[in-house]
């Protein structure tokens, strides 16, 4: 089993920005946490962060036919983007949105998903342990 994790923009800052909303563990412990649990699982896993919308959709595209799985925390995008809402029903590869906080505890704005009645579930609010969470929730629904 093939799964893609895609972090979005400014996932790349992790640690050091807005740790009292993001919390202060890293993008590479993040990833560092998905490859030890997706080896337990018998989880391929390849990562891929970026904070340009084009470059999400092309690694989307690309991911036909050499991923079983998304998990996805499209950050910022999550509100905004139809572009990725559009590449993620086009590819019909599965889907779980993630968010490191409580989405729906936050400003309005954030409250809205254009990816969330798509995907096949979202984690939100538990730090990393949101991936973890979207990773065995995936794996699971992959498995069936």
């Amino acid at each position: 089993m093939r799964v893609l994790v895609i972090h979005g923009p400014n996932l790349n800052l992790l640690g050091t920005r807005e740790p009292t909303v993001y919390g202060d563990v890293t993008l590479d412990q993040v990833n560092d946490m998905l490859a030890t649990l997706a080896t337990e699982l018998g989880v391929e896993l390849s990562t891929f962060q970026t904070n340009q919308e084009g470059l999400m959709v092309d690694r989307i595209q690309s991911a036909m036919g050499n991923a079983d799985g998304i998990l996805i925390n499209p950050a910022g995008f999550t509100h905004t983007s139809v572009a990725l809402r559009d590449v993620l029903l086009a590819t019909e590869i599965p889907f779980v949105e993630v968010h490191l906080s409580n989405i729906h505890a936050r400003e309005e704005f954030r409250r809205t998903s254009l990816l969330a009645d798509v995907a096949e579930g979202v984690v939100s609010g538990f730090g990393p342990d949101s991936y973890l969470l979207g990773l065995r929730a995936l794996s699971t629904l992959l498995e069936a």
